[in-house]
């Protein structure tokens, strides 16, 4: 898958108090009555700042691959490089749950490939909870998973990992057959254990079906406003990835823009030596007492026709 300004030293905004961390038992209850909103994080700061704006779930997905390292597709990502930015959004999230993607070819192998990684992933991690994608086909590793205490998070629909296969990033579940594949699979995974289903780039109608279908809350992701929940990459939500701009990625700001811009006022003050300012430096340590002492000379040696033969080496 893909208030009030503060100064310079940061946000004038701040939670009275830390809220109750946000946990799988909670967003499975929330299915149906409080929509749940999930954003990707793939750093400690942006995941402070999202987790102070209130987002419900952090999820470290594979889209890592995309809007972090510049691939065109979330398929390099490995689960070093997951667990890697885990940590960081883990230290990061005061409430929100920490999701993280199971990464290309780190569970199709078999049931016990995916439980030794999943484990790996909470453990290095430090996830609260996995999420990996298919359906009927990864059912019984979902079993296993869950089996094993750790919490697992379906996605159907369009799978980037499956994107050759698909034959690019396109809208999926269309057509009856389509359709009735995807509401049974939805029913496959819930049966099979998991918390939560995240539905991408499905037809809307075919999204509150399988929101009807299920018992679990479904977060959708271009699968209109049917679902339990929502769940946006970040950069798109801040208007940040300039590469791609799906249909369904609203940009809430552009914070890309100012980031150019504020980088080109950084570049003229730095050039036209306007910063740093008196105001950007420290107190100045003023005139000094007594004159720095003149390093000793260093001593001069003869030219080498004046040095002695028996001083010379052979």
């Amino acid at each position: 898958m893909y208030g009030p300004q503060g100064n310079g030293g940061g946000s004038a905004r701040r939670p009275a108090q830390r809220s109750a961390k946000v946990t799988v038992p909670e967003i499975r209850s929330r299915k149906g009555i409080s929509p749940i909103a999930m954003v990707t994080a793939y750093d400690f700061t942006m995941a402070r700042l999202l987790d102070e704006g209130g987002a419900d779930m952090l999820l470290v997905g594979d889209s890592l691959g995309m809007v972090v390292q510049g691939h065109n597709t979330t398929l390099p990502v490995t689960v070093e490089e997951i667990c890697y930015h885990g940590r960081a959004v883990a230290r990061g999230a005061r409430r929100a749950h920490v999701v993280g993607d199971m990464p290309f070819m780190s569970f199709q192998l078999s049931p016990v490939h995916a439980l030794e990684n999943a484990g790996r992933m909470m453990k290095e991690g430090s996830f609260e909870s996995i999420k990996l994608e298919g359906g009927a086909e990864i059912a019984e590793h979902v079993r296993r998973i869950v089996a094993a205490g750790i919490p697992v998070m379906g996605h159907l629909g369009l799978t980037p990992q499956s994107v050759h296969a698909m034959g690019g990033f396109k809208v999926q579940g269309k057509g009856d057959e389509a359709a009735e594949r995807l509401i049974a699979d939805a029913r496959t995974l819930d049966e099979a254990g998991v918390y939560a289903i995240v539905l991408e780039a499905i037809p809307p109608d075919l999204a509150q079906e399988v929101t009807a279908a299920v018992s679990v809350p479904t977060i959708g992701i271009g699968a209109g406003a049917g679902c339990d929940g929502q769940v946006l990459v970040c950069y798109d939500l801040l208007g940040m990835f300039r590469e791609l701009t799906p249909k369904f990625a609203k940009r809430f700001a552009e914070v890309g823009d100012q980031i150019v811009e504020a980088t080109r006022a950084y570049v003229d003050e730095v050039q036209s030596r306007t910063f740093p300012a008196a105001e950007h430096s420290f107190k100045p340590n003023g005139p000094r007492r007594a004159p720095v002492a003149a390093a000793p000379a260093k001593p001069e040696f003869p030219p080498a026709d004046e040095i002695p033969a028996h001083w010379q080496t052979h």
